[in-house]
């Protein structure tokens, strides 16, 4: 039989970032799920406060690039990985330039003020992720993003690459973390992440650029939804409680990493009862 493919997408993983809940998990669950028997790959942003030296990163240039335009300007992709040893565990990172050379993640280190551009930054990354996957030419079963700055990959593997061989089949989850970011990204979000086969109407999700918009849209367009926090914004635990698709409330550190292969092999198995 053979191994199912999990594609995990985190905006952060430790140690590469400083450790909180979702750079845990990020760098936890895909070890942990590799364990259990299923194949993964693990990406993230390369940030500019990344040690690239001490972390020993370097570019994969059969990778490398090729452009993605946004907001109708080219931005070279680069893409770099690194190793976890203990974990047996490689990590691709989505680089650029333009959007992940300054030394901070989202906020300015000087004046604490949140980047004019992460709505683009958000954008390249998911575009970057997918454009590698399928010069990989890796085939995902489940696709797990994590984080607001994953929001548009649901919206992305149901439309424009849908019928992309690498993605037709590939099952989508989004976990909610509590990470809110303040203020909304640019009002322009939606009409700058526009690809070809997505129409006004699958994009009207994304009208609202908040924290808890974003994360909404994600979850109503995703196959299946985790609350990875004990504690997120009351909105999105509203939402969350009224979602009737496969979900799975808040893990603890001991018990996430099997309840979350449980949901990963519920969806892989109604796909292949569908598919019978």
């Amino acid at each position: 039989m053979k191994k199912k493919k999990i594609l995990f997408i985190s905006q952060e993983i430790t140690p590469y970032l400083e450790e909180n809940e979702l750079s845990h998990i990020g760098r936890h669950l895909p070890q942990g799920i590799q364990e259990s028997g299923k194949e993964i790959r693990t990406f993230m942003p390369r940030f500019g406060c990344i040690n690239e030296r001490r972390n020993q990163l370097h570019e994969v240039i059969r990778l490398s690039g090729m452009n993605l335009i946004i907001n109708d300007n080219d931005h070279p992709l680069i893409i770099k990985v690194a190793s976890i040893q203990a974990a047996r565990m490689q990590v691709y990172f989505i680089d650029s330039e333009d959007y992940f050379q300054r030394k901070a993640i989202f906020n300015d280190k000087e004046t604490g003020k949140f980047f004019k551009d992460n709505d683009e930054r958000a954008i390249f990354f998911a575009r970057g992720v997918l454009e590698t996957v399928k010069k990989l030419g890796w085939v995902p079963d489940v696709i797990h993003c994590h984080g607001w700055m994953t929001s548009l990959i649901p919206l992305y593997i149901k439309t424009s690459y849908k019928k992309d061989p690498i993605f037709e089949n590939s099952k989508v989850v989004f976990s909610v973390y509590n990470n809110e970011f303040k203020p909304a990204l640019n009002k322009n979000f939606a009409k700058k992440a526009m690809m070809d086969d997505i129409t006004e109407e699958d994009m009207s999700g994304f009208g609202n650029t908040s924290f808890v918009g974003l994360n909404k849209a994600a979850m109503d367009i995703s196959d299946a939804v985790i609350k990875a926090s004990e504690n997120v914004h009351p909105d999105l635990e509203e939402h969350f409680q009224g979602i009737d698709k496969p979900k799975l409330g808040y893990q603890n550190m001991e018990e996430y990493v099997k309840a979350y292969d449980g949901l990963y092999d519920e969806i892989l198995e109604e796909t292949e009862v569908l598919q019978d």
